[in-house]
């Protein structure tokens, strides 16, 4: 584990998965597409299945995120980044 700007560096053990980093990091498994998108150049097609257990010996980038700051990823994009949704007059 080393810290650099604004990010970690782990390196993976054997077995390691993207949920179990995502809660061990941050607190919380869902923050594993946090992960994953940060560490898309790792995999051969960026755009294809991202293997769900790791092998040993990568170096994977853990981004630092603001805890204050809601995860709208799983909201309806009419949602997403809308200060007053909810809100009634």
């Amino acid at each position: 584990m080393t810290a650099t700007d604004g990010h970690f560096v782990h390196r993976t053990l054997d077995g390691d998965r993207w949920d179990l980093l995502a809660h061990t990091w941050y607190g919380d498994a869902t923050k594993q597409e946090v992960l994953i998108r940060a560490n898309r150049h790792l995999f051969v097609d960026p755009l294809g299945p991202v293997p769900p257990v790791l092998g040993a010996g990568l170096e994977i980038v853990i981004p630092v995120i603001d805890e204050t700051t809601a995860d709208d990823g799983y909201l309806p994009p009419w949602k997403r980044n809308n200060p007053v949704y909810g809100e009634t007059p």
